[in-house]
């Protein structure tokens, strides 16, 4: 089971992919409207490629994730509780 599908399974909801500043801001901004926030890494380059694209351009838009990847978080939440 790849890591999105286990995260999916136990709850959480697949936001958008930051980096700083913009990543602190928004994981401080749903937690302060009562969500659990969790940063997940980038999947390998090769993950990326091999997987269907699940929004309009998530397989086109890569090319800044190829450069420097451990620059970028993908922002999942859930509801606090769960």
């Amino acid at each position: 089971m790849k890591r999105e599908e286990e995260l999916i399974k136990a709850g959480w909801e697949k936001r958008f992919v930051a980096c700083e500043p913009r990543l602190s801001e928004m994981a401080e901004m749903y937690e302060e409207i009562g969500f659990e926030v969790h940063l997940e890494p980038l999947p390998a380059k090769e993950e990326l490629e091999a997987a269907e694209a699940s929004s309009c351009d998530e397989k086109a838009c890569s090319a800044c994730f190829e450069v420097d990847p451990e620059r970028y978080r993908i922002i999942f939440t859930r509801r606090s509780g769960k």
